[in-house]
């Protein structure tokens, strides 16, 4: 299905522009702009055959599954967007409330996929998906939960918290590297591997947490869908299949949670050893292992 493609009406500084321009380099997606529910959205689009829409956690950009695209675009049309307020996209005119994020990516869906789509939310974007499954799962095939937010109550460990409130309070270099030791079980090891992306991801990411738009959105966001906990009737309720993936040794939403979540619901849970939060950027090929695995089954 074709994008419906507009002008980008959120530019950025230079210095964002030239680092987003640097981080896509050489990937195997095209940098679309949409307009959906009123937003001009930022969407990372490759790839052929059943699609696979990939939303990303709080305060990062649909770059962050990089490291998953050569894979999946061999197999699978990838439709990758920056959340409302993320990376490239705005948030439009009107307050980021339920219902327009709903709106969101419903139309995102309607835009980009010509057959019910496997969803596979991270952190946030796990959470943003559920609530959407909730109210449309005609519309979805197959929901993917990456270490998400919203399965229990937001406990996170006492680093983290503190690491996390640092850098929302004074977004600093200094102040990422504590808060991104704590989302990763081995940064360095990253940087090495990435060549270089990963600390162009990083500079992005702290010239977005500088603006006011992204802090913004995310005061919006994490109330309605990261930090309250969905009752467990409603889950119950989801018959689309459900899949977990979630890294050991998440700080952030503790493997406890997917654990209670696979026992009280069936859902199949795919545990990515030597990860923390994010397992698909510390353990790429594991995690594509348990992502083949759930959307060829």
């Amino acid at each position: 299905m074709n994008t419906v493609v507009e002008t980008n009406n959120r530019t950025g500084t230079t210095i964002e522009s030239n680092l987003r321009a640097q981080i896509l380099n050489g990937l195997p997606v095209s940098d679309c702009r949409v307009g959906l529910a009123g937003i001009s959205t930022a969407v990372l689009e490759g790839g052929d055959g059943p699609p696979i829409i990939l939303l990303h956690g709080a305060g990062e950009m649909a770059a962050a599954w990089m490291r998953t695209f050569p894979d999946l675009v061999r197999t699978n049309r990838i439709i990758a967007p920056d959340l409302p307020g993320h990376g490239a996209s705005d948030t439009g005119n009107g307050p980021l409330d339920f219902d327009r994020i709903m709106a969101w990516l419903d139309e995102l869906i309607e835009h980009t996929c010509s057959s019910p789509p496997v969803v596979v939310g991270h952190l946030l974007g796990g959470s943003i998906a559920i609530h959407y499954t909730l109210k449309h799962r005609d519309r979805i095939a197959r929901l993917v939960l990456v270490d998400t937010l919203g399965l229990g109550r937001y406990r996170p460990s006492l680093k983290f918290g503190l690491a996390m409130a640092g850098f929302i309070a004074r977004p600093k270099k200094r102040t990422q590297e504590r808060l991104f030791r704590q989302c990763m079980l081995d940064l360095d090891g990253i940087r090495r591997e990435m060549d270089g992306k990963f600390e162009l991801i990083e500079l992005y990411a702290l010239e977005r947490a500088k603006t006011p738009e992204l802090p913004r959105a995310l005061r919006s966001l994490m109330p309605k869908f990261a930090l309250k906990k969905i009752r467990p009737e409603e889950l119950s309720g989801i018959s689309i299949p459900v899949s977990l993936i979630w890294g050991r040794h998440d700080r952030q939403v503790r493997l406890r949670l997917a654990q209670k979540a696979k026992e009280r619901f069936g859902w199949p849970l795919h545990i990515i050893e030597n990860a923390a939060d994010d397992p698909a950027v510390e353990q790429p090929d594991a995690f594509l292992h348990a992502l083949r695995s759930v959307v060829q089954d």
